[in-house]
């Protein structure tokens, strides 16, 4: 996986979590301040399509995680 990929998968998760709980109506409801976290994460993709910028990204490359898939060529 590259790091675009990840970025995706931790986004789409961390959203689904934080909406499984902080939705009351969720047989995992937590609490409703769980829906702040679901609000950080569509910011942070906000202002990354707007800048281009992200912390994650930056940590993924840290790690070691590939930036593109090698060509199939």
């Amino acid at each position: 996986m590259t790091v675009n990929d990840l970025i995706h998968v931790f986004a789409g998760s961390f959203i689904l979590l934080s909406l499984a709980l902080g939705v009351p109506a969720s047989p995992i409801f937590h609490s409703a301040y769980w829906l702040w976290f679901t609000a950080f994460v569509g910011a942070n993709l906000l202002q990354f399509g707007f800048t281009k910028v992200c912390p994650l990204g930056f940590m993924l490359k840290k790690l070691g995680v590939k930036e593109t898939c090698a060509s199939a060529s």
